[in-house]
């Protein structure tokens, strides 16, 4: 499996943990959309897209947010301990995400090089975004 295409939307302050948005094709035909680029401690790094887990409220079974104290449908309190087998609350679950190293690497080092080269083309008087569909058009960052 190959990453075919990857499309870049650059966020507006470089200074800003979060640099990008992207979506990345493999072979031509598989899409993923809106993983993150972020500035690590250690570098810059890519977040697979995720989705905000919740918890059932035992009485009413209505969702709530993992941190929330009380239930959104009935008030009433909800467990205090809901966390992982290390103690912290997982907030979010990836929905989609590389099994191995190897997978992680490829996708990291072809994300890598097109926001590079998107940085470059994002200079350019010229400048149109690629990320969203054809009708969409980014801003031009450079002003």
């Amino acid at each position: 499996m190959e990453v075919t295409e990857v499309r870049i939307k650059l966020m507006g302050n470089e200074d800003d943990r979060l640099q990008a948005f992207c979506s990345i094709t493999f072979d031509g035909e598989f899409v993923v959309r809106d993983l993150k680029i972020i500035d690590g401690q250690r570098g810059p790094f890519i977040a697979m897209p995720s989705r905000k887990l919740t918890t059932k409220c035992v009485g009413c079974t209505a969702k709530n947010e993992v941190r929330a104290r009380f239930c959104n449908g009935c008030g009433r309190r909800l467990p205090e301990d809901r966390s992982n087998s290390d103690g912290r609350s997982r907030l979010f679950a990836d929905i989609a995400h590389p099994i191995n190293g190897a997978c992680r690497q490829k996708i990291e080092t072809a994300v890598l090089k097109a926001l590079a080269e998107e940085r470059i083309r994002a200079s350019q008087p010229d400048y149109v975004c690629t990320y969203d569909d054809f009708d969409e058009v980014c801003t031009n960052r450079s002003g």
